[in-house]
């Protein structure tokens, strides 16, 4: 399978020891899946942080988000109602929990490789019941002056896409949770098709059904509705078992094009790309057949979570395409793609 991604020589570009914990006591497990925007002049990343209380020998401990701040919980790691086979989540007397609490962080770089903590620039962290296990994988896109940014909000209800706003990075308006659980990797085009606001987003199932690619219309970027399934898994492939969006569609000549996540039965991540019609993008016109990167460096394959390439972010300059992406679940990386190639491996239907 071809792997067209050129890799930064620098990757991990960003590793957790290279920034600091939120409060004391607590320690940055991974870093993950930066939403990427351009501002003042600077590259921006908007990382996911991924902090869990420092470990005690035979307590598993997590850290919970309340309004008086954050509450750490431990658990013996011998009690019979614990199951922590994932890393990422455990069920503990019939009930789940994230065993790490995520906020959102900005960091910013003026030549797309060097990034650094500003000051002035607030984290982003869960606010109401909906977040209180955090808030993950924020995708950010730009419209008419304002940045949207749409994440991952997850609580005990389950898991859904909570929107703020902003035009400075520093004064938010949160819009709550925009679609309800289970939900999830949500990008918004970055301008508006016939009057109305389009949204890439995946639900999530189950049992009938499976982990697809939706569109959705808007009035307002707000309200959402007029929902339609456009992209499925593909049987014995590389995205066999789901597949989600990656950041703003890419408007092209040819269509939308859309750099999108799949995995396979063994959680294997890969990246691949679609195409929309400009007009009305409920119609896919293409999709590449192989993926267009795919975990295979040392810091892809092993990590907190290994054999993993995922993305939510990217800058375009002309036909070079610079991709941001999480790997092993641990580190931020990048990659610089040509437009052109990509469109070349989409296979028309």
């Amino acid at each position: 399978m071809p792997d067209i991604a050129k890799r930064f020589a620098e990757n991990p570009i960003l590793c957790p020891k290279d920034l600091s914990p939120s409060i004391v006591g607590l320690e940055i497990l991974c870093l993950l899946n930066p939403g990427v925007f351009t501002f003042e002049g600077k590259t921006w990343l908007l990382i996911r942080v991924a902090e869990r209380p420092e470990q005690k020998k035979g307590i598993i401990s997590f850290p919970i988000l309340k309004e008086s701040g954050i509450e750490i919980r431990e658990i013996d790691e011998n009690h019979p109602e614990l199951d922590d086979a994932d890393p990422r989540v455990i069920n503990y007397k019939g009930a789940d929990y994230l065993t790490t609490l995520s906020h959102l962080r900005l960091v910013c770089s003026t030549d797309g490789m060097h990034f650094y903590q500003p000051q002035g620039y607030p984290l982003l962290q869960g606010i109401g019941e909906d977040e209180v296990f955090g808030i993950e994988d924020c995708r950010v896109s730009l419209i008419e002056g304002t940045y949207y940014l749409t994440f991952t909000a997850v609580s005990e209800h389950g898991v859904g896409v909570g929107m703020r706003t902003t035009k400075d990075w520093k004064n938010f308006e949160n819009h709550g949770m925009i679609i309800p659980p289970h939900n999830k990797d949500c990008a918004i085009f970055e301008e508006r098709i016939n009057g109305k606001f389009y949204a890439l987003h995946r639900p999530s199932s189950v049992a009938l059904g499976g982990n697809y690619i939706w569109l959705a219309e808007s009035p307002d970027g707000i309200h959402w509705g007029k929902h339609r399934c456009i992209i499925k898994t593909r049987p014995a492939m590389w995205d066999s078992a789901r597949v989600g969006a990656g950041a703003t569609p890419i408007k092209t000549a040819d269509g939308w094009l859309e750099i999108y996540h799949g995995a396979n039965e063994k959680h294997q991540y890969c990246l691949g790309a679609f195409l929309m019609d400009l007009n009305d993008p409920s119609k896919v016109l293409a999709r590449t057949k192989d993926p267009i990167m795919m975990p295979k460096e040392d810091y892809e394959l092993h990590g907190f979570f290994g054999e993993v390439v995922f993305t939510n972010g990217h800058v375009l300059n002309g036909d070079e395409l610079t991709i941001y992406y999480g790997a092993a679940d641990e580190f931020v990386c990048g990659a610089k793609f040509s437009l052109k190639e990509i469109l070349e491996e989409l296979s028309y239907f």
